[in-house]
């Protein structure tokens, strides 16, 4: 239903309304584990892209329910933007982010470096960089490169290992932290 009702509220704007009143009665979450066990009643995920000049800033989760058009705007956003494919993005890795994020206590968004990845914008990057897998969990959708200005590498990485939700990658040298749903593990300085 994405039509106007008879008061000319759209479903969108009645899911926002209770999304941001729902938050604000939101509980703090005192560990990540928690969090991704179904702890919160609320899922949030803030992100922008330097590449696309696109932001995103929304509830994604509400009481053990994804909302299908929030996925769905987050599945667009996360899209790589070299060639617009888009892919159906593991919403573990969507929650380990939102996880971290919280953890992190900040209110600024994620800068989103990768998400999906085409099997050719992998190569493309394979090509350049020995730190591009040839199987990439970024060409499943179970990967993201983040950033954040107001927290280093080294914060962002502990806050994403502390939810014990996947693997977590430090890149010191070029300001980014990987995150992806696939076996628990760290690696890099």
């Amino acid at each position: 239903m994405t039509g106007s009702s008879s008061t000319g509220m759209t479903r969108r704007a009645v899911l926002g309304a209770f999304a941001a009143t729902a938050l604000t009665a939101a509980p703090t979450y005192s560990n990540a584990a928690g969090f991704l066990r179904g702890g919160g009643d609320i899922r949030r995920i803030k992100m922008y892209s330097g590449r696309t000049g696109e932001r995103i800033d929304m509830i994604y989760w509400i009481e053990g329910q994804y909302i299908k058009d929030a996925v769905k705007e987050v599945n667009y956003f996360m899209r790589d933007w070299r060639t617009d494919g888009v892919k159906s993005m593991d919403l573990r890795t969507v929650d380990i982010m939102a996880a971290a994020h919280n953890l992190l206590d900040v209110s600024e968004p994620y800068m989103l470096l990768s998400g999906y990845r085409s099997p050719k914008t992998n190569a493309m990057l394979r090509s350049k960089s020995r730190g591009v897998a040839k199987n990439s969990l970024h060409m499943r959708g179970q990967a993201a490169d983040l950033r954040l200005s107001s927290r280093s590498v080294s914060q962002m990485s502990r806050a994403a290992i502390a939810c014990q939700g996947g693997g977590v990658g430090r890149y010191s040298g070029s300001n980014f932290v990987h995150m992806d749903c696939g076996v628990v593990r760290s690696w890099g300085g």
